[in-house]
């Protein structure tokens, strides 16, 4: 399949997340080490190196690459549809798209909860991140009254955080996402090749640089990204590019390395004066526009727009996201991205308590799995024999709760929205 690498890359950024929040999670009050630049207050650790740190901490750079291929993706099949002149097949596709698109975001999200929940009230166990109703009942009202906002598109306050998943913060951008992206194709369907390539580069740049809307841009530029490999297979590129042909391979390692020196931008907080005093930072911390809060999404913006197309573009890149694991973790990202949280909130917690990273509260709430077989923490700092070698039971652990996740709930939720769907097509003619 010619976009099998995007679906390896999507599941590689899964794991990225799962490995940051484990890194994190264990290394309680080293946030300052990990997401502040290398040598940012004279602290130089390997894991905080540029482009090694993507490794550890790499769970935000991943969240805009999963913003640019849900782009990329969501309006592939459209764009087909208009350069093939395929109208009505278009109306089909985009109105199908955008009925089953809650249902195949949130089903899984809503059924993944309600069992957590099920789970904690029937057999007790403590946790530290979640803060628990002492009854099934009052937990049952709280999970209701906060999914009924998380999952309502136009939601525009309260905390964006969901108490029963945290991590879960990207799905409501995503909802939102998909809807613009539906929308641009919609409304410049009709246009001409070079209006359209405008708009959507001009749409991005309202988005980046006018308002706050770094998810928007993501997946803006997921769908102008989209159309240009569309038009590179028909050879209809704009003239610039085909200019550039003989220094392809050229072009696009340069971005693919500027890419992953930017998907590290220091993340500790928003404050523009670390960025800045951060070595290697300091003339790239001008270029933050002033719309841009946060300021690390600018440049997470960059990054992702840089190397996604740039992967399928560098022949090591594209074959190692094409292999049999990485296609693996593509298939079940969803479901990793929405268990790695609880279990690493019930098992690993215990489990790194187990062999030595013990925090106050767990004195408290697990005393009897605190030093449990305490393991050596020799090594370099974020991987340590204590932190290593848990995931031993973790990964696995985890990966299997993910595919169970994937069966029960995701690929029946697509099945589902497909089925509703049909179910309410009016008859042909009428």
């Amino acid at each position: 399949m010619k976009t099998s690498w995007l679906d390896g890359l999507r599941g590689f950024a899964a794991f990225l997340v799962y490995w940051h929040h484990h890194t994190l999670w264990a290394h309680e009050g080293s946030e300052l080490i990990l997401e502040s630049g290398f040598g940012f207050n004279n602290q130089h650790y390997f894991a905080s190196f540029h482009f090694i740190r993507n490794f550890f901490t790499g769970g935000h750079f991943a969240v805009a690459i999963f913003f640019v291929i849900s782009g990329y993706v969501l309006s592939a099949k459209p764009l087909a549809l208009i350069y093939a002149g395929e109208w009505a097949k278009l109306n089909d596709n985009l109105a199908s798209a955008v009925f089953r698109r809650w249902l195949r975001l949130y089903i899984p999200i809503i059924c993944t909860t309600f069992v957590f929940i099920t789970l904690h009230h029937t057999f007790g166990f403590w946790t530290l991140s979640v803060k628990w109703e002492s009854n099934y009942r009052d937990s049952i009202w709280m999970w209701y009254a906060e999914i009924k906002n998380f999952t309502f598109l136009f939601n525009a306050g309260g905390e964006p955080w969901f108490t029963y998943n945290p991590h879960l913060w990207t799905i409501p951008h995503e909802l939102k996402g998909s809807i613009i992206v539906y929308t641009t194709v919609l409304a410049l369907s009709r246009c001409s090749k070079p209006a359209r390539l405008w708009c959507q580069t001009g749409l991005i740049f309202y988005f980046l640089y006018i308002v706050d809307g770094w998810p928007c841009a993501l997946f803006a530029m997921g769908q102008l990204l989209s159309e240009l490999d569309l038009l590179a297979e028909k050879k209809e590129l704009p003239r610039l590019f085909y200019r550039l042909e003989a220094y392809k391979d050229l072009i696009f390692y340069n971005l693919f390395c500027i890419g992953m020196y930017l998907g590290g931008v220091p993340s500790h907080n928003n404050e523009i004066k670390d960025l800045r005093a951060s070595p290697g930072w300091y003339a790239l911390s001008f270029l933050q526009p002033q719309a841009v809060f946060n300021y690390k999404a600018f440049y997470l913006f960059w990054a992702a727009a840089f190397v996604v197309p740039a992967v399928p573009r560098i022949h090591w890149l594209k074959s190692f996201f094409e292999t049999r694991f990485c296609q693996y973790l593509g298939r079940i990202s969803f479901a990793l991205y929405l268990v790695h949280g609880p279990v690493l909130w019930v098992l690993g917690d215990r489990l790194y308590v187990a062999v030595g990273w013990v925090r106050e509260a767990h004195k408290e709430g697990i005393p009897g799995w605190v030093d449990l077989v305490p393991l050596p923490k020799w090594g370099p700092f974020g991987l340590e024999v204590a932190f290593l070698l848990p995931h031993l039971v973790l990964l696995p652990f985890t990966l299997w709760v993910a595919e169970c996740v994937a069966k029960l709930f995701d690929e029946p939720a697509v099945r589902f929205g497909q089925w509703l769907y049909r179910r309410t097509l009016a008859p042909a003619g009428r």
